[in-house]
């Protein structure tokens, strides 16, 4: 018996099909060997020497692992494509004391019998440059994390924490919200004129005075161009007539699935995360068994393998015929800084088409599967081709531009739409006009405007920055991101970020005390070195060294420092009604709270509402008002004014009446009230 260790147990079942009765699969769920959570674990004067353990929690499943390899004629190790995996090989191997540099490890990039057959036929020894690559960047985010944090706790709010990427992520959202403070909006303004001929409305929209960009102020500029366009004549002044083509976009990387499923999907990068994983890993199909769909979901390139490609292309000539499939295969350009370990994430197999496995697959894993396949057939496709037709407008030197689109050749868009959040310029159907034409003008319109701060990061957008700035790897993103909001630094409104009081106190410290540190052009610098290390181009102790020499000085100049952000508890005329004394308004992690004054020989603790009281509904049990409140998460709930005497709480809003088929009280939900226990509803 052979025995193959892998990280996930829900890759099991699918791997055992493929390899056969020889074989038996284990799963070490995740790291068994790490650095101990309550310490720093990390020698800095002994060359940042890692101490390692097991996992305290996983001390049976080491003991049956131990017991399984011991009775194996051989142990391969296949956990992950990627540094973590590689790392996790790496620390198997140490505990069933395997020799790293023997042919002990295997990897295959999608879960398909073809795939993990060959992955047979090739074992190799461990990657120790991708291992080092991954132990920096664990001891580097070990020394932030514990040597940061403490001064955060210290000098602003208790439990806080620092993150090499994490902060970093974080400056980013509070820069862009003070950028959105400070905009001061410029008002301009839009003249459009509005069309007729042979039946057809269209709109055009001025632009130019003679040569030059025309750009309207105020008021009185309009007045001043209206006062001679409406009393002239509009003539056809020239037709440029353009044929233009866009090109397929790529296949999916994991930041741009991620893009795409927030915007397209309105997934969260947690849904998106959850969704691929098991998409990798194996889902249950009827009459096929548990099966996976798509190759490995954390990569930054946009490389496809020649098979893929060929079996693409022979899919699409097939089901669109032979127009839509180029000339020559698509190829895309990966990032400068991209890791290129493995291909793009795809469909296995274009056979399993979305409609075919939708009965088998949740709500998220069909949205997901569909939008990944579609993209890649997408990827493999021709170019969209379009007419154009810009056509200026001449009223008395002020030029009108009126634009027309026409699809001649659908191609990629066949498959597959862009999603585009952005204005853009209003395409019309144009008529057939003439050079010199007189045009017929129904109405003149003419709109005040002003101008735009730039947009609040969403999950999405945030994601973008960090790749494009070389912040972070594919693996990191979402863990990152999510723990801003986890950590109430950022909450969300609707799909933007926004930086609490918080997240603002530990940005402002941090540039004042870290700037050299946790800054953006450092942090990607920091990534390339990494990067380095992965190539054998540089030595993993030597990277940390020049990182700690650089921080350990900034860590003692702040902690020195008798600058501080905390804030001063507030005393209230609310008393403790545990002890009588005043209850102070205290701001902790998750924002502010009512913290009795005689702590600690008093330990009481309340909500506190930050804005004023205002009533929200009638209690059900005393008849008294009802008050919106928050948890210390930041979650609102509603209870009775009397705290004390009443122990009303809901989670939605009550309207103080009650329901006509059961009695109990009625809630409101959206424009609906609805009953907290039956299901009796009617629209509000």
């Amino acid at each position: 018996m052979k025995l193959v260790v892998i990280e996930a147990p829900a890759k099991r079942e699918t791997l055992k099909k493929y390899l056969g009765s020889e074989y038996e699969v284990f799963a070490t769920k995740g790291h068994i060997r790490d650095l101990p959570a309550k310490s720093l674990s990390i020698d800095i004067n002994n060359n940042y020497e890692p101490h390692y353990e097991n996992n305290p929690d996983k001390k049976q499943l080491i003991a049956d692992l131990k017991k399984k390899a011991a009775a194996a004629e051989e142990v391969l190790i296949a956990t992950d494509p990627d540094r973590e995996g590689e790392a996790i090989s790496w620390h198997v191997a140490h505990i069933l004391g395997l020799d790293p540099n023997t042919k002990c490890r295997i990897q295959f990039n999608e879960i398909s019998k073809k795939a993990v057959l060959k992955a047979l036929t090739e074992p190799r020894a461990i990657d120790l440059s991708l291992v080092d690559a991954q132990q920096a960047r664990r001891v580097m985010d070990r020394i932030v994390g514990y040597k940061l944090s403490p001064i955060l706790s210290k000098k602003i709010a208790p439990k806080l924490s620092a993150g090499r990427v994490q902060s970093v992520a974080l400056k980013l959202v509070v820069d862009r919200e003070n950028e959105i403070k400070n905009f001061k909006p410029e008002e301009y303004w839009t003249v459009t004129a509005q069309h007729e001929k042979d039946g057809t409305k269209f709109k055009s929209t001025l632009t130019n005075y003679k040569k030059t960009k025309l750009k309207l102020s105020n008021k009185e500029e309009v007045e001043k161009a209206l006062s001679v366009i409406k009393n002239n004549e509009f003539v056809v002044e020239s037709i440029k007539k353009t044929r233009t083509k866009s090109h397929a976009p790529a296949p999916f990387t994991t930041s741009t699935m991620q893009q795409d499923a927030l915007n397209k999907l309105g997934m969260s990068l947690k849904r998106t995360t959850m969704s691929a994983q098991e998409l990798y890993e194996g889902v249950e199909v009827k009459g096929e068994g548990k099966i996976a769909l798509i190759t490995y979901i954390r990569t930054d390139s946009t490389r496809i393998s020649a098979d893929a490609q060929n079996m693409c292309r022979e899919f699409i000539a097939q089901k669109y015929g032979k127009d839509y499939v180029p000339e020559k295969p698509n190829i895309y350009a990966s990032k400068k800084n991209a890791q290129d370990a493995h291909e793009a994430i795809r469909p296995i197999s274009l056979a399993i088409t979305p409609e075919n496995v939708k009965d088998s697959l949740s709500k998220d894993n069909y949205k997901l599967y569909k939008l990944i396949y579609e993209r890649f057939v997408a990827s493999q496709m021709s170019d969209a081709e379009y007419s154009n037709v810009n056509v200026a407008i001449n009223v008395q030197d002020y030029i009108f531009k009126a634009v027309g689109k026409t699809m001649e050749f659908a191609g990629y868009t066949a498959v597959y739409k862009e999603y585009v959040d952005e204005e853009k310029q209003e395409i019309s159907k144009l008529p057939k006009l003439e050079e010199n034409e007189k045009v017929k003008v129904l109405d003149i319109l003419q709109e005040q405007k002003f101008t735009k701060p730039p947009a609040r990061f969403s999950e999405a957008s945030l994601v973008k920055a960090m790749e494009e700035k070389g912040i972070g790897r594919p693996a990191t993103y979402a863990a990152t991101i999510t723990i801003l909001t986890a950590r109430n630094y950022c909450t969300k409104e609707g799909k933007y970020l926004i930086p609490t009081d918080l997240g603002h106190k530990i940005n402002e410290y941090l540039e004042k005390f870290f700037h050299g540190v946790i800054n953006v052009k450092f942090t990607a610098y920091m990534e390339n070195r990494l990067d380095d290390i992965a190539e054998s181009k540089d030595e993993w102790h030597s990277v940390v060294d020049s990182f700690w020499n650089g921080f350990k000085g900034l860590l003692e100049k702040a902690d020195a420092s008798s600058v501080t952000m905390k804030s001063q508890p507030v005393e209230t005329e609310i008393v403790c009604e545990l002890c009588g004394h005043k209850m102070l308004i205290r701001e902790g992690r998750y924002g502010k709270f009512l913290g009795c004054s005689n702590f600690p020989k008093c330990r009481n603790v309340k909500p506190y509402e930050v804005d004023e009281k205002k009533t929200v509904g009638v209690c059900p049990e005393c008849g008294k008002s009802v008050y919106s409140f928050k948890t210390k998460r930041g979650k609102a709930f509603y209870a009775c004014e009397d705290r004390t005497g009443c122990n009303f709480m809901s989670w939605d809003i009550p309207t103080g009446g009650k329901c006509p088929d059961c009695g109990k009280y009625l809630i409101k939900k959206g424009k609906k009230v609805r009953c907290s226990a039956c299901k009796y509803e009617v629209t509000n």
